[in-house]
């Protein structure tokens, strides 16, 4: 893998990509979520470990269920999007990992290790849906923003999966778009050494 992407692929993933906030009422199919989730398995991770658990809200009752947890700004937003990603990591990754694996030592034993490096592994697998998601020609507005504590309950009781980040998805309407905030410049936060 050698090859540069044009420029309308760094476009697309990164350079004009924008986090939405407004979206089209156009459905999300099924098979492209599916389709999404092939292509963000593919992303590294620890030891490719995949601690990262994802539900797909699609359904007004779904989301219904998501809304009190919701800060107040997020909340019509995420009703509005045809998809509403929670995207969580399971803290007994260790245990659940993709079949044919062999066992990763080390974590049993260590909750703090454990945590530590599933919210850091689901925080890359978050991103790299954010990217897969936009190449697959779908747009993505990730956010914080709601009762951690509270999701959890919802979606995850009974399990060791916490949640992370929300993402809605869908095709974004540009007429909610802010205007692009300031990011810095090389030596503002990074260096060579």
């Amino acid at each position: 893998m050698t090859t540069r992407l044009d420029d309308a692929a760094l476009d697309q993933l990164l350079l004009q990509a924008r986090t939405h906030r407004a979206w089209q009422p156009r459905e999300v199919p099924d098979g492209l979520l599916k389709e999404l989730l092939d292509l963000m398995k593919m992303g590294p991770t620890a030891s490719n470990t995949l601690p990262a658990r994802i539900v797909f809200l699609k359904s007004s009752a779904a989301k219904q269920r998501l809304k009190p947890h919701l800060s107040e700004g997020n909340r019509e937003r995420t009703m509005k999007a045809p998809v509403c990603a929670i995207v969580g990591y399971d803290l007994k990754f260790y245990e659940h990992l993709p079949k044919g694996m062999s066992p990763v030592g080390g974590f049993d034993g260590n909750s703090d290790l454990a945590a530590t490096v599933a919210l850091r592994n689901s925080s890359l697998q978050g991103a790299y849906l954010i990217l897969a998601a936009r190449a697959l020609g779908l747009d993505a507005g990730p956010m914080s923003g709601f009762d951690n504590a509270g999701v959890d309950n919802e979606f995850f009781a009974g399990t060791d999966v916490r949640s992370n980040f929300l993402c809605n998805l869908g095709y974004g309407d540009p007429t909610g778009m802010r205007p692009r905030g300031p990011r810095f410049a090389f030596d503002e936060f990074a260096q060579i050494l």
